[in-house]
């Protein structure tokens, strides 16, 4: 998650701010083009992640945990390097295949919520959940602050925008190195697992066998779907409304991980010891779509000193809770196919907004995106509402 935040500041650089030394469109490009491209560029990780997840949890199902996390972390610094070249000449064809080659290998979060799982009990997955979500907001705090800073050639002269996605790819091969030097195998490997080429596709359909879960995987997908219309176009807001460099990005990310990592690290886990999972997401969906919107309100950016608290509470809280439920509700031997389902939806859910987003921001503005975000949280939130007696 470092090497995801490092991209944070520098992306809507490439594309949405003419002004930035390191925008790829020339000068005769409507800055409509470069939003539609942005929103392209931004679906094409998850599109690709879709048809892989499910893949490579079934993989994990059937061959171990451990190689699959390798591999998907090997191929995840691949795809940093060859867009760190790809930004270096300027090659926009380039980009997206690097983002799509690391979407086809990129599995990880899925295989390491099975392996948490496999080693949990029911009545502590809530919280060790958190913790995935505390190493999450660690991240966050660490990533953009550095990819605003490697990106600044003011504070070393050769930063550029390349060098934050050189340094992603150098931490992805020694994750890569740390999984399979110490990571301990956490499932026993079932060879009567199939592996499927097609499987993402037959998942829409299949999902429904899984009747303990079906309801929170449309849950997951509206869910998803809004946090992306959000993250999309989030920073290219602060970017024209707020003329933020990649490295006041940087900060404000930070700080965003530094409440999301307080959350998960702690808040979560007081939360879990007095209400159920299910008590927890009745209203933390809701409370996350008034904090979505809440961030379009001001016009001083010092207001989101107060928003980011209260956001990371609202949707740290879910963020935990959603795949604990899933995993509290599901068999052993089908865990890893199950969360690899559920991430290909969130794929899929994170692949579809941007494809729209990308036209609603050049005919509207950069902030709609925001707004369409918390009507797709407000719709999970009901979803869940109507069906949790069933989810108890």
């Amino acid at each position: 998650m470092v090497g995801v935040g490092i991209l944070i500041p520098v992306i809507p650089q490439l594309f949405a701010n003419p002004a930035s030394p390191y925008y790829l469109l020339s000068a005769t490009t409507s800055l409509k083009t470069g939003y539609f491209l942005l929103g392209l560029l931004t679906a094409s990780y998850p599109l690709a992640l879709f048809f892989a997840a499910p893949i490579l949890g079934q993989l994990s199902d059937r061959f171990g945990r451990k190689p699959v996390l390798a591999l998907s972390l090997f191929g995840t610094a691949i795809g940093y390097l060859l867009f760190a070249i790809g930004v270096g000449i300027g090659n926009i064809g380039l980009l997206f295949f690097a983002r799509i080659f690391d979407g086809l290998t990129g599995g990880n979060i899925s295989v390491a919520q099975a392996a948490i799982a496999d080693v949990t009990e029911p009545k502590d997955r809530a919280k060790n959940f958190g913790l995935i979500g505390a190493a999450f907001g660690l991240g966050f705090i660490m990533g953009p602050f550095l990819g605003g800073k490697l990106a600044d050639s003011n504070v070393v002269s050769w930063f550029s925008a390349q060098v934050p996605f050189y340094v992603a790819g150098v931490l992805a091969l020694i994750n890569s190195y740390l999984v399979i030097r110490f990571f301990k195998e956490t499932h026993t490997k079932n060879q009567a697992v199939s592996i499927d080429l097609m499987q993402s596709l037959r998942r829409i359909s299949a999902a429904r066998k899984f009747k303990e879960v079906r309801v929170l995987f449309l849950v997951g997908f509206l869910m998803t779907a809004g946090f992306s219309f959000f993250t999309t176009f989030f920073n290219v807001f602060l970017v024209q409304r707020f003329s933020f460099t990649e490295g006041k990005i940087g900060n404000l990310f930070a700080f965003i991980g530094i409440c999301v990592a307080i959350t998960q690290g702690f808040i979560t886990r007081l939360v879990a010891k007095r209400y159920k999972d299910t008590s927890i997401l009745s209203w933390s969906y809701f409370a996350t779509a008034i904090m979505l919107v809440a961030y379009t309100l001001p016009q001083n950016a010092r207001w989101f000193l107060l928003i980011t608290p209260l956001f990371a509470v609202a949707n740290g809280l879910t963020q935990a809770n959603a795949p604990a439920l899933i995993s509290r509700k599901t068999e052993p031997a089908t865990r890893g196919e199950v969360m690899g389902i559920n991430t290909g939806f969130m794929a899929l859910a994170q692949a579809i907004p941007p494809l729209i987003a990308g036209t609603i921001a050049a005919f509207f503005a950069p902030s709609t995106p925001i707004i369409v975000g918390a009507l797709f949280t407000v719709a999970a939130g009901w979803v869940f509402l109507t069906q949790r007696k069933h989810l108890a």
